[in-house]
């Protein structure tokens, strides 16, 4: 079967336009990372340039990750994203794994943990007693899973808006740290030396989530190759995004003003427009995690939709309303895991927090093994059309290899003895595979 027919039978039809992916794209990648991880660039920076050269180099080597997923979106289409690219390039077992984690902690791991994020600061400007950032944050999951199972464009409509609300808020930081700067406020850079690897974790953690918009290649309306420049443009307007709410922290706080807040965008928004900053700020990062929370939404059901199409026994998750343009019993799955996961982290809010940041050698043993099919379907299926191919192939490839598996060690070696908890995560779901009917590797479905 031909990656077009295949497409075409998996459910999704071509609906989307190319701002719609370069808004998903956008909205993703900007999270609440921004307004916290600065904070730990700039402790291990050592200067200002290195500061600032380390976020230009995280934008250049998540560019080249897109590549690579772009030539594998491009050449594959389809609802499954990587899980359709680890399945056509290492079987069905390998694939199950990545969705069961996927759907079990990484996914959803993450729209709890945006969703508390949204309920943290929303409860700090309307205030509803101990449990309001808890009941805020399955409101969040509530009403997202619902817009998104009403239709497509009910969820990616969101997705615009949400998207342009955040990017205006870099843009309010942007230009109260080049307007409004105070003088005397930058105190001298801190000493020593910089750790680059470590930099770059926190900034390439920063502009985590690109990766996402292959899950709707499929509904990519035109010519394949666009989800190249959906991707690609979508990580320059970041890039630049970065670089600039970056060098406006610097102007207003130094970099050792940077390092020593807990709160970087919300402390510089103060220094430059007063007590009204904190409120402005609270504001800006719960529309934040609100856009990365609708964004996951979208992509993370369509991965349970094509486990769904695999696996006869999870057929309900494979179901696609054609009326509708959504997996809707794939995303009533996700938001009950997702509750489930809200409703643990009110209770034990520190263990809920560690446990989602513990599936992070996981995550980069997964996206380390995507780049690594893009050399092994080159070389199984070297007749496929590739409307885009990775430029200087294959050094771009063999880069982005690199950072996925420098980062899969440094993942492993900061948490230590807490990555245990995402192979049992993996444990669990080869134990399932012991239940679970797996059809002819030849029948990739979605």
């Amino acid at each position: 079967m031909t990656a077009e027919a295949e497409a075409r039978a998996s459910g999704p039809g071509q609906t989307l336009g190319l701002r719609h992916v370069i808004v998903l794209t956008v909205g993703i990648v900007i999270g609440a990372g921004i307004f916290r991880t600065p904070s730990l660039v700039a402790a291990n920076a050592g200067s200002e340039t290195v500061f600032l050269l380390t976020w230009f180099v995280g934008g250049l080597l998540s560019i080249v990750g897109a590549l690579v997923y772009a030539e594998l979106a491009s050449t594959y289409p389809s609802a499954g994203g990587d899980y359709h690219f680890l399945t056509r390039a290492f079987g069905r077992r390998l694939s199950f794994l990545y969705a069961w984690a996927r759907l079990s902690v990484i996914q959803t791991g993450s729209i709890a943990l945006l969703a508390f994020v949204f309920g943290d600061y929303i409860a700090a400007v309307l205030p509803i007693g101990p449990m309001g950032p808890a009941f805020y944050a399955a409101g969040a999951v509530i009403a997202f899973t619902l817009i998104n199972w009403l239709h497509v464009h009910r969820g990616m409509g969101s997705q615009m808006w949400l998207t342009a609300m955040e990017v205006g808020g870099l843009l309010l930081i942007i230009g109260a740290g080049l307007l409004f700067a105070p003088e005397g406020t930058r105190l001298p850079p801190p000493s020593g030396e910089a750790q680059v690897g470590l930099v770059l974790v926190f900034v390439l953690l920063t502009f985590g989530g690109w990766s996402e918009a292959a899950y709707v290649s499929a509904e990519l309306r035109g010519p394949k190759r666009r989800i190249a420049w959906a991707l690609v443009g979508g990580l320059t307007l970041v890039t630049v995004l970065y670089l600039l709410v970056n060098y406006a922290y610097l102007r207003v706080l130094g970099l050792d003003g940077i390092a020593g807040s807990e709160a970087v965008a919300s402390d510089m928004m103060n220094a430059t427009l007063g007590p009204t900053g904190a409120v402005v700020i609270s504001l800006m990062v719960a529309i934040a995690a609100l856009t990365s929370l609708n964004a996951s939404a979208i992509t993370g059901a369509r991965t349970s939709y094509a486990m769904g199409r695999n696996f006869p026994q999870l057929a309900w998750l494979g179901k696609w309303d054609e009326a509708h343009g959504t997996p809707r019993n794939a995303l009533v799955a996700q938001a009950v895991i997702a509750l489930a996961l809200v409703i643990a982290g009110a209770f034990t809010r520190d263990g809920f927090q560690h446990a989602v940041e513990y599936t992070a050698p996981v995550f980069w043993l997964f996206l380390l093994l995507v780049g690594v099919s893009l050399f092994v379907l080159r070389a199984r299926d070297p007749g496929a059309e590739r409307p885009f191919r990775v430029p200087l192939y294959p050094m771009l490839p063999a880069l982005f290899c690199l950072t996925s598996a420098y980062l899969l060690y440094s993942s492993l070696a900061y948490t230590g003895a807490s990555a245990l908890f995402g192979v049992a995560v993996l444990g669990v779901g080869a134990l399932l595979l012991l239940f679970l009917e797996v059809p002819n590797e030849e029948e990739v479905t979605a």
